[in-house]
């Protein structure tokens, strides 16, 4: 791995022939994408709206999973925080919305630490809250939670 200048955020790095934004982002692919089984891109370069008397709308998120027939899998965006100076901020939350009107798949900003993962989905066509309490027949509270890496039919290749 070779550090190239730096970016906004880190440094750029370089790895297998991608230049990553940062480690961050390095290691993600070499824990959760490399090795996946599936069909990846990084960088790709997605029109959301088409150039009309201004320049084009474009996305380009960090990865793009593909499933054994081509059709879009996931979308990652890896991010420093979930919220903040180093999350995402207005304009990324517009591309994601965007990019899911488009393409019809949510944005999964995760942010790498060292054991595992912490992800946000953005724009779900239905809302989806990771926890909700609710009274039961006879009465009884119960928490239930989303589980979010069931629903989004993901099981991460190997862990960091």
């Amino acid at each position: 791995m070779k550090n190239k200048a730096g970016t906004h955020f880190g440094r750029k790095v370089e790895l297998d022939g991608y230049v990553f934004d940062s480690q961050k982002e390095a290691d993600f692919y070499q824990s959760f994408i490399e090795n996946s089984g599936y069909q990846f891109e990084v960088h790709p370069r997605f029109v959301l709206e088409e150039a009309t008397m201004m320049t084009a709308i474009t996305y380009a998120p960090d990865f793009v999973v593909y499933d054994r027939n081509g059709h879009i899998l996931h979308v990652y965006d890896v991010k420093s925080s979930l919220d903040g100076r180093f999350g995402v901020d207005t304009a990324a939350k517009l591309r994601f919305n965007l990019f899911q009107r488009k393409f019809k798949k949510a944005v999964q900003v995760v942010v790498p630490r060292k054991n595992d993962f912490k992800m946000r989905i953005y724009c779900l066509r239905k809302h989806v809250n990771t926890r909700r309490e609710r009274i039961n027949k006879k009465g009884k509270k119960v928490v239930e939670f989303y589980d979010v890496m069931q629903n989004i039919d993901y099981v991460p290749p190997k862990v960091f």
